[in-house]
């Protein structure tokens, strides 16, 4: 073993925008990854990133935030990241951060 670890490539994912729950979510191996928001007076407001245990690692968390706030740009919303995750995924990606409330 080289000691160096091979680049984890992300999943493909088919990922859902459930208007009616307020949720974005994606099926992996029968599991629901998903992203809970509010959406009030032009923000959406990330509540909660859930992915299960399980699956943790995958870049599952990372691909559902670029969707939410693809759609947040697409539609000319603005976000606000009340759950950690979501905050630390802006913060690391500050060509997003113009879509901050």
């Amino acid at each position: 073993m080289t000691g160096s670890e091979p680049e984890m490539q992300p999943m493909d994912l088919n990922i859902e925008h459930l208007p009616a729950s307020h949720r974005f979510q994606a099926i992996v191996d029968g599991r629901a990854c998903v992203i809970d928001y509010h959406l009030s007076n032009g923000v959406l407001t990330i509540l909660h990133t859930g992915v299960p245990p399980a699956l943790e690692g995958r870049g599952i968390a990372g691909q559902l935030t670029r969707a939410v706030l693809d759609h947040v740009r697409a539609h000319g919303l603005k976000v606000e990241p009340a759950c950690s995750y979501a905050r630390a995924y802006i913060d690391r990606h500050p060509e997003d951060r113009d879509l901050l409330a």
